[in-house]
């Protein structure tokens, strides 16, 4: 997958560094960061338990359904793949709806890909 040159505005460029940090602190293979329709942001990383296993996305979603959530904006997943796994797209898509953009960003923070979900 090449890069791809995205214009992002600030509250985007916040929850990648966001899901980037969550990533770092942790020191696990995923960080996310979601934001809803308030502008809350939720960060999480990669849960991974003998009993649960979440990726970091899927944490943050959670987190924000937690939290009274309604709907989300936008998400941001650090990572070292090379695309979204479904699930992923779909816990954006369960909360957050058709249009949602999910940005995949590697460890440098550059985003890779964008998927709306639909």
């Amino acid at each position: 997958m090449s890069e791809q040159s995205v214009e992002l505005d600030a509250e985007d460029k916040k929850i990648i560094t966001l899901a980037r940090s969550a990533r770092a602190r942790n020191g696990v293979a995923e960080g996310a960061a979601v934001r809803d329709e308030t502008g809350r942001t939720y960060v999480a990383a990669t849960v991974s338990l003998p009993s649960l296993h979440l990726s970091a996305l899927q944490t943050a979603v959670a987190m924000a359904v937690a939290s009274g959530a309604k709907s989300l904006e936008a998400a941001a997943v650090v990572s070292d793949a090379n695309h979204l796994a479904e699930p992923d797209l779909a816990a954006a898509r369960d909360l957050g709806g058709t249009g949602t953009p999910v940005y995949l960003a590697g460890t440098d923070a550059v985003v890779r890909d964008t998927v709306v979900v639909d």
